[in-house]
């Protein structure tokens, strides 16, 4: 049983490819974060190496042994912190894990019927990584089945796309989302529509944050974090612009949830406020919505939209942050009772 959440198309084309001895010699999913690209890939090797006639069965040995990381012939090759003081900006693949994938490529399975490479973050590959995995991907060894995983396929070498069948994962509905969270996590309807809407068509991230309570915490750190931002000054928002600035993953984060919040403003201000994702936060984003005009709230929906692309190629973070937060509108700080 495939433990992937709806992405019908792409079951169905693995599938067929599995019966009819049909596989590409590479695949490369791409989707959002928290997607479920390597849960595919994950169920993709069960199913290539299961051991029953209706495979990934999950229970067989050869199921077990690759969903904890322990078969010889599946592995996981992931990027490592690249150790630079700009802020760790993200991991890198390195061509000495390349290299040392393709030695492994050469040899044959130990003890299944495929060996499985699954590289997680293709968009990080060095250079020189990439173009000596391209070397293996023209002459792939026998049995032998590449799986890459990217959020951002602008990053990734065309002449490594055009050597993969693509695979493009959707963003799930809401409703899909809320019902596997009451069904599979025994979640009250009003927690699990609170979190299929946070998730953004992404099961993943409501999947963690079931799981891990930090993922809550942190999402309304940044959310209050920016309604003080509002009222602030530009001092205090450059200041927070630098500690963001320090770290890609907490920058990315923070835009990802603002950004949800602007859109329910903008929501709210056309009269569609059953539709509002942050709906513990419904009060607040409500006032916020008298007293911005939609010209600023569309404006500062733009430029968060504009951020998070200059982030996936890597530019200045800090600056990134910087231009942000100066686009800000600036609320008035209300005054207080005497």
């Amino acid at each position: 049983m495939w433990q992937t959440i709806g992405q019908q198309r792409a079951l169905s084309l693995l599938e067929h490819g599995i019966k009819n001895n049909g596989l590409a010699h590479a695949y490369l999913i791409i989707g959002p974060p928290h997607i479920g690209k390597m849960t595919l890939a994950i169920d993709f090797a069960q199913a290539i190496n299961c051991q029953y006639s209706q495979p990934p069965c999950k229970e067989c040995q050869t199921c077990k042994k690759i969903a904890g990381g322990k078969h010889a012939d599946v592995r996981v090759i992931e990027g490592t912190e690249d150790g630079s003081a700009e802020a760790k900006t993200g991991s890198q693949i390195s061509i000495d894990e390349i290299k040392a994938l393709q030695h492994s490529a050469n040899l044959p399975p130990y003890e299944g019927k495929y060996k499985i490479f699954i590289i997680n973050g293709a968009e990080n590959l060095s250079h020189e990584a990439a173009n000596c995995l391209l070397k293996t991907l023209e002459e792939p060894p026998p049995h032998v089945i590449f799986v890459l995983l990217t959020s951002n396929e602008s990053l990734v070498l065309p002449t490594i796309i055009s050597r993969c069948q693509r695979l493009e994962l959707k963003p799930l509905a809401s409703e899909e989302i809320s019902r596997m969270l009451t069904t599979s996590y025994k979640l009250d309807g009003q927690k699990a529509r609170l979190l299929a809407g946070l998730a953004q068509g992404c099961p993943g991230w409501a999947i963690n944050a079931v799981s891990d309570n930090t993922v809550l915490a942190q999402r309304a750190q940044f959310v209050e974090e920016m309604f003080f931002l509002l009222e602030t000054t530009w001092g205090e928002r450059l200041t927070y612009a630098a500690k963001l600035g320090s770290n890609k993953a907490s920058a990315e984060q923070a835009l990802r949830n603002w950004l949800s919040c602007w859109r329910d403003i903008m929501l709210i201000k056309n009269s569609c406020k059953e539709a509002v994702v942050n709906s513990d936060y419904l009060e607040t984003l409500q006032d916020l919505s008298q007293r911005l005009n939609i010209a600023e709230v569309r404006t500062f929906i733009q430029s968060i939209e504009r951020s998070l692309a200059y982030i996936a190629t890597n530019a200045n973070l800090r600056l990134i942050m910087e231009v942000t937060l100066l686009n800000m509108p600036r609320l008035k700080e209300r005054a207080r009772a005497p």
